[in-house]
């Protein structure tokens, strides 16, 4: 399991490459840059939120995960 400050780094860094593309995309659809960084911005808000919930419920999902053996030397 992961711990809840790498899962929101991991969202963090992931959204900031998506904030660049989502302004970048947004600024060449209405050609208003301040427009485009609010979008942006809006953007990745909700999208690491959503991202955070998404990661801590898939850690207490089992599927894919290997099991742990029995005992360790």
């Amino acid at each position: 399991m992961e711990t809840r400050s790498r899962s929101i780094l991991k969202a963090v860094t992931w959204r900031a490459g998506g904030t660049v593309m989502t302004c970048v995309v947004a600024w060449v659809l209405t050609g208003n840059l301040d427009l485009a960084a609010r979008i942006g911005l809006l953007d990745t808000a909700v999208k690491i939120g959503a991202f955070y919930f998404h990661e801590r419920l898939w850690n207490h999902l089992r599927f894919g995960r290997a099991e742990p053996p029995e005992y360790q030397i």
